[in-house]
């Protein structure tokens, strides 16, 4: 039997005019502003005529570590808001935008998979609204009227030493992790080294996630820190008169976007920050839209639960007020197969010892849901057909010995109807919790560096945590600069709990290294870099470009 690729899938469904999405979410056309038959954004001023509507329960899908072998988080997450729909639940599903760093790279297209995915699937992986390139835009004028402003004779005395702030592209690309710029003589600007980031790790993708409407987010981007002075004082956004300039090029972006399912389901999907190298969530507004709108709200996070639901409850939650009614969490027999060692080439066939082995990822997740943040957790296993009756009871039977419920999830190959099961058990549970105060990690007057060790020892497993020459140093600054309170957004490896991608499963015993610490003052946290993660990844030896085309009639193939 010919298996249609994604794009195909896609492309052959009945996509619905925006308009009546629209309607089947109640959102009346005053508030749309179309971009095409097919999207649309929502006017910040329906949050506001909504705000007497009771808030929608909220469920937050996430996953065991990822691996090559595959988790289906954004289709599970898409087929659990399909399979909601069919049960005749008030359901929207809020996502994140794909970047097209990895479209281009290693993942393909990224907005679901198989009949569990949000169309119009071309348009989601490439420009889609502009939202990315509108950050890019704001990101690069500040650049640009910081280093102008050193070129026009530097009034604030910023030392060209210590600019931090980076240059964004929406694209993988090493060749601009660090370069040297401003060359040519005294006309051409100040020389300096400086290095592009991808727009997905910029501060101001942070910033549009976290903001709550106009008024804060001129306000974040303000306190946005670029540099430092001679004398050793943070220069911000601010300060270089950006941040109006800025917010007037953010104004649309910070609006949420309006697509569909394939299944019809309406689905708001806005901003996409990378869990591994910043916050990992869609945005405050298109979360809080969707809840104004819905009586369930599926979300997802970024990777697996250590990175992006961590940051979802610690930096998102914390700062919009918004808690989990229940949280679902992704495993397929494949990945679980991977973190217990076993060979790429033997996935496919019965491994019940490799599965025991790689048990112990699933287990650690459902652990840190159910103890540190005190969610009921629902495992989700994304069924594979090479999947053995054998293995699957041997998943339902850990899960059972933890109390963790478990249903299988078929959204793959048959959308809303094969994931029907367990949209009724994530219903069910959610319907039986009681209104539940936060649990976070750590609390808010924690030390910077013991919230900072208490992620890595309560959530990842690591025994001790080292930190790199100077940022000790560093942390005790900004503490004294007042940034004592702020959330810390660890960045690290996605493959691993610890900061070493080959280290699979459940690790003991390790340390994580934090080789160095940035201040994110618009978006209120602190980054914290562990091991090699970087913030401008590369494209790998056969990039996902080289199968993507398209025809004459413009047709475009290959987008996974």
């Amino acid at each position: 039997m010919e298996v249609k690729s994604d794009i195909e899938i896609a492309q052959a469904c009945a996509i619905k005019p925006i308009r009546d999405i629209a309607a089947v979410a109640g959102v009346d056309e005053e508030y749309l502003e179309y971009y095409g038959k097919y999207k649309a954004k929502i006017d910040l001023k329906l949050l506001d005529d909504r705000a007497d509507r009771p808030d929608g329960k909220l469920i937050l899908v996430t996953a065991i570590n990822p691996t090559p072998a595959g988790e289906g988080k954004t289709t599970t997450t898409v087929g659990l808001a399909d399979g909601m729909r069919r049960l005749g639940k008030n359901t929207v599903v809020a996502l994140r935008e794909p970047s097209l760093g990895p479209v281009f790279g290693v993942k393909g297209g990224a907005a679901g998979g198989g009949y569990a995915q949000v169309i119009p699937m071309e348009d989601i992986n490439l420009h889609f609204t502009g939202d990315f390139h509108a950050i890019g835009a704001a990101n690069n004028l500040l650049a640009a009227m910081l280093d102008n402003h050193i070129q026009q004779g530097n009034i604030l005395d910023i030392d060209v030493r210590r600019i931090t702030w980076k240059r964004c592209v929406d694209m993988n690309d090493r060749q601009l992790r660090n370069i040297v710029d401003g060359l040519g003589g005294r006309m051409q600007g100040v020389p300096r080294e400086d290095g592009f980031q991808i727009t997905v790790a910029s501060e101001i993708m942070a910033v549009l996630c976290l903001a709550d409407g106009i008024s804060d987010l001129k306000a974040r981007l303000g306190r946005l820190v670029v540099a430092r002075t001679f004398a050793n004082r943070a220069v911000t956004a601010a300060d270089l008169k950006a941040d109006g300039a800025m917010t007037a090029l953010l104004r649309d972006a910070l609006q949420p976007n309006l697509v569909q399912t394939i299944d019809g389901t309406p689905c708001l999907m806005h901003g996409g920050p990378f869990a591994n190298i910043a916050h990992g969530c869609n945005s405050v507004i298109a979360t809080r839209t969707a809840m104004k709108l819905a009586d369930y709200v599926i979300t997802e996070a970024g990777f697996g639960g250590d990175l992006g639901a961590e940051k979802f409850l610690d930096i998102k939650c914390r700062q919009s007020g918004l808690w989990p009614d229940a949280i679902v969490l992704v495993a397929t027999v494949r990945a679980l197969k991977h973190h217990g060692g076993c060979p790429k080439e033997q996935l496919n066939q019965e491994g019940l010892d490799y599965l025991d082995k790689g048990m112990a990822n699933l287990l650690a997740h459902i652990d840190h849901i159910q103890h540190v943040w005190k969610r009921p957790v629902i495992v989700a296993i994304n069924r594979f057909s090479a999947d053995t009756p054998a293995e699957m009871d041997r998943i339902r039977e850990a899960c059972r010995g933890v109390n963790a419920p478990c249903e299988l999830c078929d959204g793959w190959a048959k959308g809303g109807r094969g994931v029907t099961e367990l949209a009724q058990l994530v219903a069910d549970t959610v319907d039986a919790q009681p209104k539940a105060e936060p649990s976070y990690t750590y609390p808010d007057d924690m030390p910077l560096k013991e919230k900072i060790e208490t992620v890595a020892r309560r959530i990842y497993g690591a025994e001790r945590v080292t930190f790199g020459p100077g940022v000790l140093k560093q942390l005790q600054s900004l503490t004294e600069e007042g940034c004592g309170g702020y959330p810390v957004c660890i960045a690290k490896t996605q493959y691993s709990f610890s900061d070493n991608p080959k280290l699979l499963g459940a690790p003991k015993g390790f340390t994580l290294n934090i080789r160095a610490v940035r201040l994110s003052a618009g978006a209120g946290f602190m980054v914290a870099f562990a091991g090699d993660i970087i913030a401008m990844p590369g494209l790998p030896r056969v990039p996902a470009a080289e199968g993507i085309d398209v025809d004459a009639q413009g047709k475009i193939t290959g987008l996974f």
